[in-house]
This record gives C-alpha cells, sequence and structure tokens, in this order.
C-alpha cells in the first residue's frame, strides 16, 4: 500500500559544480514553493461574453530556505555564493521523489528576537525550471 502523505523528515539541500558533485549544502528548516503559476495570456475577442487565456510563461522566482546559523555553515556556503551550479532538494522519508534545477545561491543571516534562534536564509536564483522525479530505487 503506497503512503497517503509524506513529511518532511531527512530532506536534504543539496548543491554542485556538475549534476555528479553534488553534496548537502547544509542543513535547512524550511523550503519554499517549487516554480510558480504560469501567467496568463488573454485571447478575448469581440465574440467573447467573457474574458479569456492560454496559459504563457511560468513563473521561477528565487526560493528561500531557511537554516540554523553556525559559522562554519555560513562561512562554507560563503565561499561558493554564487557559483554555477546545479541544485538537488531530496524529499525524506519514503516519498521517493526530487527536485532539481540549476542556479545560483547567496546567503544572508536574518533578523533577530528576544529567546529566538539565529537564522540564516540561502537564497537559490534558479535559472533552469525545477524537476520532480521519483528517485531511482535499489
Amino acid at each position: 500500500m503506497s503512503a497517503k502523505a509524506h513529511n518532511t523528515i531527512g530532506t536534504i539541500l543539496k548543491f554542485g559544480t556538475s549534476a555528479n558533485s553534488l553534496s548537502e549544502l547544509c542543513k535547512i528548516k524550511t523550503f519554499p514553493q517549487l516554480n510558480g503559476e504560469r501567467e496568463q495570456i488573454e485571447s478575448t475577442d469581440l465574440t467573447d461574453s467573457a474574458q479569456t487565456f492560454v496559459p504563457g510563461v511560468q513563473s521561477v522566482e528565487n526560493m528561500q530556505f531557511t537554516a540554523n546559523f553556525t559559522t562554519a555553515a555560513y562561512t562554507s556556503l560563503k565561499a561558493n555564493a554564487l557559483t554555477d551550479g546545479f541544485f538537488e532538494l531530496e524529499f525524506g522519508g519514503n516519498a521517493g521523489a526530487k527536485a532539481t534545477w540549476e542556479g545560483q545561491y547567496d546567503v544572508y543571516v536574518n533578523e533577530g528576537e528576544v529567546n529566538g534562534l539565529i537564522e540564516m536564509t540561502i537564497s537559490v536564483y534558479p535559472s533552469t525550471i525545477v524537476t520532480v522525479a521519483a528517485t531511482a530505487t535499489t
């Protein structure tokens, strides 16, 4: 029986300068929406009694991943910031899927508050569409 749903436990963000050199970028706490809605192109003509649309370009905006701040993790991330590379988001548990894309990233330290953790954001700038596919089973 297949699972009704999957949790996020064990989800890993990977990065490498080639598709064969991926390694965990940093332990993450959150991941963003992958891809976005398509633009709408209006196709209404004078015979239509309501607006009509056809799908246009798909929106792929920067993606923000949240992580706990440590000096070591931040320094390691900064070393490869703004480098062209390959990304993989391997979904945890028994989801059996991963998302892949190409792009660059940067990292910054987030605001703080009383009784809070110091966190950082990894902001990814995709240069390709995100593809979600099943992972190979062994």
